[in-house]
């Protein structure tokens, strides 16, 4: 291509000339057409690139508040719950103390109640004992003697008897 130029090893200023004009409006129009927009979107996708990036580590910072955030909620909701848990344990214990004791004062007093039942049915039988025993000793006596004998001193009479047997039966 060069050997146009070259005739017998001569160069021609001329088309040397024309061949450097040439050279230098097609650079002039690469760096117009070609190298300005091929620059900017070099540029562009530079920013791009710096604002993903950017934007990557923003979202990955938000990502690690999120997850302190979120384990420091689950850490609290734990402790609300160990402190709920041992709110119901301590509220249980009281109530079952509660419960026992209750329960044990309701025994003591139905067995104050039933001791003091037996006593008067105790009592109640042993008047009835001695009012018959004086009523049948009375009529016994009558009958022997063939007279009335004073109700009064014969009841008297059978009740220390019987208070003598009760002593006896205690022992």
């Amino acid at each position: 291509m060069l050997s146009h130029l070259v005739a017998g090893q001569t160069l021609y200023f001329g088309d040397s000339l024309f061949y450097i004009v040439c050279f230098l409006l097609l650079m002039w129009l690469i760096k117009i057409f070609a190298w300005k927009p091929v620059t900017k979107m070099m540029q562009d996708r530079s920013d791009k690139i710096a604002n993903d990036i950017d934007s990557a580590e923003k979202s990955r910072t938000d990502a690690a508040s999120l997850v302190a955030k979120r384990q420091e909620a689950l850490n609290a909701s734990h402790a609300e719950a160990q402190t709920i848990v041992q709110t119901a344990k301590t509220n249980g214990q009281q109530q079952r103390d509660q419960i026992v004791a209750q329960a044990q004062t309701d025994v003591q007093t139905l067995k104050a109640t039933a001791q003091k039942d037996i006593a008067q049915e105790r009592e109640d039988a042993l008047a009835n004992a001695r009012d018959d025993v004086a009523d049948l000793s009375i009529e016994i006596a009558s009958k022997i003697i063939q007279r009335e004998l004073n109700a009064d001193d014969q009841k008297a009479l059978i009740d220390s008897y019987i208070e003598g047997l009760g002593k006896q039966h205690e022992s």
